[in-house]
């Protein structure tokens, strides 16, 4: 199995090994665009694997922060008490890149710089830019991608 995301048509396409595709999620990537450096909010390019899986059995709207569910649960009401706030829900795929001096080490590295594929509330609008840099899904969808991919299954974003 492969991830591809494109950008450009904020689409993720979940492959086969005989790249016929299996499933399509309108995503969000990040606003200010693509590109790699620590700090830049966006979204990074090219070959990457999904290093670790977080959240397996966690309540839809479950509510993560540095990775971790905090117990509580996304609401209308609760975001109104935190407004502003970029909200990581229910599934975590935490993505590390694989070209070194690209993606991965130093001031590019995807993994240290806390790139997922994750849920949102449904509110946030999909198929434009809006996140922070990860790659935001419906709740609904990432937890149906969890639950087919394995850990090191390979991600490709790109711009087209």
């Amino acid at each position: 199995m492969k991830i591809q995301v494109s950008v450009a048509r904020q689409l993720l396409t979940l492959l086969d090994d005989d790249r016929q595709v299996l499933r399509e999620y309108r995503v969000s990537t990040g606003k200010a665009g693509v590109g790699e450096v620590f700090g830049s909010f966006q979204t990074p390019r090219g070959r990457h694997l999904i290093r670790a899986k977080i959240g397996a059995g966690a309540a839809e709207n479950t509510i993560f922060v540095r990775r971790r569910p905090t117990g509580e649960v996304w609401s209308a009401a609760f975001e109104q008490e935190h407004p502003g706030r970029d909200w990581i829900l229910t599934r975590i795929l935490w993505l590390s890149g694989c070209e070194p001096g690209r993606n991965r080490l130093g001031r590019v590295d995807t993994m240290r710089r806390y790139i997922y594929i994750h849920g949102t509330p449904e509110h946030v609008e999909l198929g434009t830019p809006g996140s922070h840099g990860c790659i935001r899904m419906r709740n609904a969808d990432i937890v149906e991608l969890f639950d087919l991919v394995p850990a090191y299954t390979p991600v490709e974003i790109t711009e087209d």
